[in-house]
């Protein structure tokens, strides 16, 4: 699935967080959602780019932004995911890959001349209204937040 234009209305979801509580993106109407996509918890460059927004964060939530993590790893993932880093936002746990592929997040991969399906790190800033303001299909992993905010100015 292709990733979704910027001004269409992000798809609503209902999934659970990293504590097993259900998470709607429509219970965030009224605030900007940073809504990003990653392939998994502990690796290289996801731990990067969870960093950078958990060292902006305040700023991030000072500009009105709510920050949301999506990946097909488990809650119990997530929950070590957090604690080892002090990651102060929600991490979904997409493990039935259903809001990766709503947001065009899901799909075919290269590495090594190989061709695999997997996650594409992507991210989506969305409006109060549910609005998409921006993509992001080419991630900045140490400067994300930088590359974000820069975007929307």
């Amino acid at each position: 699935m292709a990733l979704l234009d910027e001004q269409s209305q992000a798809p609503d979801f209902t999934a659970k967080n990293q504590n097993g509580e259900a998470i709607s993106l429509s219970s965030f109407k009224g605030k900007k959602v940073i809504l990003y996509f990653y392939p998994k918890d502990n690796t290289p460059g996801c731990t990067t780019e969870a960093c950078n927004l958990r060292d902006n964060y305040n700023d991030l939530i000072a500009k009105g932004f709510e920050v949301i993590g999506v990946s097909p790893d488990n809650e119990k993932s997530h929950t070590n995911f957090i604690s080892k880093y002090t990651l102060p936002f929600t991490l979904i746990a997409d493990t039935d890959k259903e809001i990766l592929k709503a947001y065009g997040a899901w799909g075919l991969k290269k590495n090594y001349g190989k061709e695999y399906e997997g996650v594409l790190r992507t991210t989506y800033i969305i409006d109060e209204e549910g609005k998409i303001l921006k993509v992001f299909n080419k991630v900045i992993t140490g400067d994300h937040t930088n590359q974000i905010l820069e975007s929307l100015q």
